[in-house]
């Protein structure tokens, strides 16, 4: 396994603690369809959050939640809108990013980081 790959697992694990800390529910993590993917889904109270994990060492190219950007929010959004579609989900969503710093094992909660069109 990569340094990079077991680097994101360990910040996915550390997102995961995170937000079941903060009262989130877990339905599944690193959720595929096709060539998506969706690090974390889970229902924060009533709404459905699909949760997106950047994680880095250091921020010598930016903060991690910089590193989501357009294109990797429309694939977040497509694999969002599959998920509904196969779950028959009805309620409110939105997309989180969590931003995990290895280095020091900060880590940070962007709500309603970005929206569906």
């Amino acid at each position: 396994m990569s340094n990079q790959r077991r680097a994101g697992n360990k910040g996915e694990a550390l997102a995961s603690i995170y937000i079941q800390n903060l009262g989130y529910t877990i339905k599944t993590i690193n959720w595929r369809y096709r060539y998506w993917e969706v690090d974390i889904i889970a229902m924060d109270g009533d709404t459905l959050v699909f949760v997106e994990v950047k994680s880095r060492t250091t921020t010598n190219y930016g903060r991690p939640e910089f590193f989501v950007d357009a294109k990797k929010q429309k694939n977040l959004i497509q694999a969002a809108d599959a998920y509904l579609e196969m779950s028959g989900y009805q309620g409110d969503i939105r997309f989180d990013i969590v931003s995990v710093y290895l280095g020091t094992n900060k880590i940070e909660l962007i709500k309603d980081a970005f929206w569906s069109n």
